[in-house]
């Protein structure tokens, strides 16, 4: 389900309350999908630009009250920042927030496309708006750069009229830009769903999803999940990831319909310690 940010927020009012005067985090700078993310959930909240390393660190220090993170997209899959989610000591998953993208290219001003040598984006930009790249610019280079805001950054920045970026029309307005195609790639084919991290388990909804980790070895995941089929949690969906130990084991994220409290997942947490809770939240 894809949601806006007006029944985002109508359906969290618990959420935005509990960090009314808190400061939100995010990987800068200014102009990213991210940053466009924060600023649909959490309008009327200051906004914090940090790097990724800071990102993480200040929020698993307890110096921020909650972070945005995008976690996985509809072409590419999980984004590299979940392994630096999944590797926090300690973290609370509060909310989702699926949104559909459409791209903007955007230029300096006097700019025209058939000028336009050179696009910058982010890598996952860069995947998502592919095949229209393909079929409209194929000639220009495709430079990666390390978020959408970046890139708007260096396009403002560049001394000639043969750049551009790929990103959203917010950077249009923070770097004076002017966009010469936006809606690029839109459609339900290219959605983001970032997670907001903060500090309390949302109460049940009756309409959540819960999050758990499992660190097993290969040969032990069918029994893990025998144990969630046995107990009938529905899976939604599941994402490997490498242990970084050894070849055999894994990281495995699975997300089941339910909330932690409820009697039938309560029973099985509380049976099998091989699950680690990251969250309950409201499903969208």
């Amino acid at each position: 389900m894809i949601i806006s940010a007006p029944g985002f927020l109508s359906e969290n009012r618990s959420l935005m309350s509990t960090h009314t005067s808190a400061s939100v985090g995010y990987i800068g700078p200014p102009g990213s999908w991210t940053h466009q993310a924060c600023l649909d959930l959490f309008n009327d909240q200051p906004l914090v630009p940090l790097s990724r390393e800071d990102l993480f660190e200040r929020y698993s220090k307890g110096e921020i009250a909650c972070i945005c993170v995008p976690v996985a997209t509809s072409v590419v899959g999980v984004t590299p920042y979940l392994d630096d989610v999944l590797a926090l000591p300690v973290l609370t998953v509060v909310a989702e927030y699926p949104k559909m993208l459409g791209y903007s290219l955007l230029v300096r001003p006097g700019t025209r496309r058939e000028d336009i040598t050179d696009v910058f984006a982010h890598p996952v930009a860069l995947e998502e708006v592919k095949p229209w790249l393909d079929r409209e610019m194929p000639h220009v280079r495709r430079i990666q750069a390390s978020s959408g805001g970046a890139a708007a950054q260096t396009v403002a920045n560049s001394a000639g009229l043969d750049k551009a970026s790929l990103g959203p029309m917010v950077g249009s307005s923070l770097y004076s830009l002017v966009s010469l195609e936006d809606g690029i790639e839109e459609g339900p084919h290219n959605v983001t769903r970032w997670w907001v991290l903060g500090r309390d388990v949302p109460a049940p909804s009756g309409h959540d999803k819960t999050s758990l980790l499992v660190d097993t070895s290969d040969d032990q995941f069918g029994a893990v999940l025998a144990l969630l089929a046995n107990a009938r949690v529905q899976i939604l969906t599941i994402y490997e990831r490498p242990s970084k130990q050894t070849l055999d084991t894994h990281r495995y994220l699975i997300e089941v319909a339910g909330h932690a409290e409820d009697d039938h997942l309560a029973a099985l947490l509380a049976q099998h310690a091989v699950f680690r809770v990251l969250g309950s939240y409201p499903r969208k």
